[in-house]
């Protein structure tokens, strides 16, 4: 009787002496398991690779992985409320009329991700940047993640970048341009992720949140923001056409006349056609998104931010304008071919005068 009142007395002594360990140190890291595959270890860092497959992006790639605590102590991320809360920049610039994206890849081969979808027309780079700090528990760091995804029509769109970094990316691409802008034009967004998020999304002003931003989120944002940024450089090109034709409109209206000669109203022509072109064919405003399609998470980012950059109104508008141009263009092109016209028949009056002053004066003679 009394070995077994001590046999039970040692156990419950063990149970508490091991819950009692547990409560003391319940956050102690795990030993770390070499073998993972998704754990790599650089000089220190701890980062996950990407592949081809949509995965999970956060600023810091060595984030810790869900349901573990590997390297929570040497590797720190920052305040929690802080990553939740904190925006991730967004800068979208249309530098030229043209971008040699094989070119560009080949000299930037190990920083292009993977494609996901068949488009050809764009490109994505990831960067990392390597940081480093020395606590008392020794010396720990991060990697930092930076995209930048490149459209062959022209445009850039920055992920993580701040401002005092745009030059160094920026010049990447310009190495690969063609009909570089004398003033390239630039707009800001932002990114807030929040894993806790009940839905999938949720616009704001100037930002969007995301319940996880990954790789094909990249995409599909950065689709939409080049877009929008090419279609302003488009815009104001049909504005100038617009207000030139607005000038030459008020100048016949004074005098009853213009003086644009033939070849530069085929130049407009040409001009306001090659536009057009390139809104409808080399930016692809009406190509649906193969991300988009495939996955009703990206089709929701997708049609919330064509809709919140107003993207289908505004080409609206440009083709409106440029129904405008057109119009005149035809009016013009009207003028200039009945001027045509009557110096022919001024010229056949010509001729058919000095037949019949030919005529007379053989008559005369005679």
């Amino acid at each position: 009787m009394g070995s077994r009142w001590r046999a039970t007395a040692s156990l419950l002594l063990d149970h508490i002496t091991t819950k009692a360990s547990d409560f003391l140190s319940p956050n102690l890291p795990k030993p770390l398991n070499r073998s993972h595959p998704l754990i790599q270890t650089v000089h220190g860092f701890k980062f996950r690779p990407f592949s081809a497959i949509p995965s999970r992006v956060s600023v810091y790639s060595n984030e810790i992985e869900s349901g573990s605590h590997d390297l929570a102590l040497n590797y720190p991320l920052g305040p929690k409320e802080d990553e939740e809360t904190g925006k991730i920049p967004v800068k979208a610039y249309f530098l030229c009329t043209s971008i040699n994206l094989k070119s560009m890849q080949a000299e930037n081969l190990s920083n292009v991700v993977p494609p996901t979808s068949r488009s050809t027309n764009y490109t994505v780079l990831r960067f990392f940047n390597f940081s480093s700090d020395i606590s008392a528990l020794g010396i720990g760091g991060y990697v930092s993640c930076r995209y930048m995804v490149v459209f062959q029509y022209g445009s850039a769109v920055l992920f993580n970048i701040e401002d005092h970094e745009v030059e160094r990316y920026l010049e990447i691409v310009r190495r690969h341009t063609s009909g570089l802008l004398s003033e390239m034009r630039k707009d800001d967004y932002a990114i807030i992720e929040k894993p806790l998020l009940a839905e999938d999304m949720q616009g704001g002003l100037d930002y969007i949140v995301l319940k996880t931003l990954d790789t094909d989120s990249i995409r599909i944002i950065g689709s939409v923001l080049g877009q929008s940024i090419a279609l302003d450089y488009f815009v104001s090109q049909v504005d100038g056409m617009v207000e030139e034709f607005s000038g030459i409109n008020r100048a016949m209206e004074k005098t009853g006349t213009f003086t644009m000669d033939r070849k530069k109203l085929l130049q407009l022509v040409g001009k306001a056609n090659s536009n057009l072109a390139d809104v409808i064919l080399k930016v692809g405003l009406f190509e649906r998104s193969e991300i988009a399609w495939r996955d009703a998470k990206y089709a929701q980012i997708y049609e919330y931010l064509r809709e919140e950059y107003e993207v289908t109104q505004r080409f609206g508008s440009l083709d409106y304008k440029l129904k405008f141009v057109e119009h005149n263009i035809h009016f013009l092109q009207e003028v200039i071919q009945n001027r045509r016209s009557d110096l022919l028949e001024w010229c056949i009056i010509f001729l058919l005068s000095i037949e019949n002053i030919i005529s007379i004066y053989e008559i005369v003679k005679g």
